[in-house]
């Protein structure tokens, strides 16, 4: 068992970085991420860490400079959020199609604008289709794992993919909790030694980084990627199966409260789960078959496992962070996704909630959920987004 110990979600991060001890960290500060950073900084400083440091200009700069250290066959990481995440765009796509697994810590911003410095997830959600693997985080005990775990994945020869650990900026970022670590040695047992198969600083394999990809071979490269986000989904697990071994905490594609005989199932990512959790456990004294499905791995989508948790629900509701204009929020789309290709029966309603930061308590999970129990008994479904929250 490890340390208990007392921190916010940015100090929890700051520390992960600090056992994982990576070759190069390329960092730029923005809010809500920054403390996160300046911790790092200050653990280089003090010797705490033996990795370069490299402070850029600008987050295009930063996921270039991440670019440039893990092609050279550095363990590499950063950190940024909302619209640093937007301007470092060319390269995030970048980093996945060289096959770089950098990791970064995404502190979820709603992107501008008017400007906001809270929480959605519009940062990440805009970056969903980047090929990056991205892990989704409820709090600060999830932040360090999931950085630590990331590391593995994302190096995996399997696998070879860039991983993004995102937690809600804020509400996980700057609030104090509990959670159990682990000392550098067991990390860096855990992690091992970085050995990338290529490297542009290993002059007896000399390769080539950054051609011209056209036609003839572009399309080939793309399928590489399909595969290799493929090859996460079993990789995600053997990992996580190996840290539950080392931690006694153990980590799937989801987490699942309630779900076993669940008639109305709620679908959610992120610091909101804690919430809904209450919700659900206040809804079943009222007599309510309520059920929670927690998503943690976003990218890749696994597709068979959520159909298997949701196949006996009646109804379900997805609630979304953010909204992919034109159409509806991101998670509902995947789930009705799932739901067409495996054939699932039950209706799937969606609720859009906590844009820019907007609260969402335990009575707004309760109310919904007895909005979604008449629904199941008149079978009248309306298939709009409800807004949860929203001022009339």
């Amino acid at each position: 068992m490890g340390e208990r110990i007392a921190l916010t979600g940015n100090e929890t991060g700051a520390l992960a970085f600090k056992h994982i001890n990576p070759d190069v960290v390329a960092c730029y500060p923005i809010t809500p991420q920054t403390e996160l950073m300046h911790d790092v900084a200050k653990y280089v400083h003090d010797g705490e860490m033996d990795t370069e440091l490299v402070t850029v200009e600008s987050e295009h700069s930063a996921m270039s400079a991440c670019v440039g250290a893990a092609a050279g066959g550095a363990r590499t990481m950063t950190a940024t959020c909302g619209q640093g995440l937007a301007l470092m765009w060319e390269i995030v796509y970048i980093a996945s199609s060289y096959r770089l697994p950098i990791v970064m810590a995404i502190v979820n911003r709603a992107l501008s604008a008017p400007i906001n410095i809270h929480y959605d997830h519009s940062d990440s959600m805009g970056a969903r289709d980047s090929g990056w693997i991205q892990l989704f985080c409820e709090d600060s005990q999830e932040i360090y794992d999931n950085l630590v775990m990331g590391v593995r994945i994302g190096e995996h020869p399997d696998v070879l993919l860039p991983v993004m650990v995102c937690f809600d900026g804020f509400i996980i970022s700057h609030t104090m909790q509990v959670l159990e670590v682990l000392d550098r040695e067991q990390v860096g047992k855990f992690i091992g030694e970085f050995s990338p198969a290529y490297s542009l600083l290993n002059t007896k394999q000399p390769i080539t980084i950054g051609g011209l990809d056209l036609p003839p071979f572009y399309f080939e490269h793309k399928r590489q990627q399909v595969e290799a986000m493929k090859n996460a989904l079993p990789v995600i697990e053997q990992v996580s199966g190996e840290y539950a071994g080392l931690t006694d905490r153990k980590y799937s594609y989801f987490e699942s409260h309630r779900l076993n005989d669940a008639e109305i199932v709620l679908v959610v990512m992120g610091s909101a789960a804690g919430t809904a959790k209450v919700a659900v456990d206040e809804a079943r004294e009222k007599g309510i078959k309520a059920g929670l499905l927690k998503l943690r791995v976003f990218r890749p989508f696994p597709v068979r496992e959520i159909a298997a948790a949701l196949e006996k629900a009646k109804l379900v509701c997805v609630f979304d962070r953010a909204i992919s204009f034109g159409h509806r929020g991101p998670v509902v789309t995947e789930i009705k996704a799932v739901g067409y290709d495996m054939e699932l029966e039950m209706p799937i309603v969606e609720a859009i909630y906590g844009l820019g930061g907007r609260d969402i308590t335990v009575e707004d999970f309760t109310g919904h959920i007895d909005k979604l129990a008449e629904l199941v008994k008149t079978g009248e479904i309306d298939h709009e987004p409800a807004y949860i929250g929203l001022r009339e």
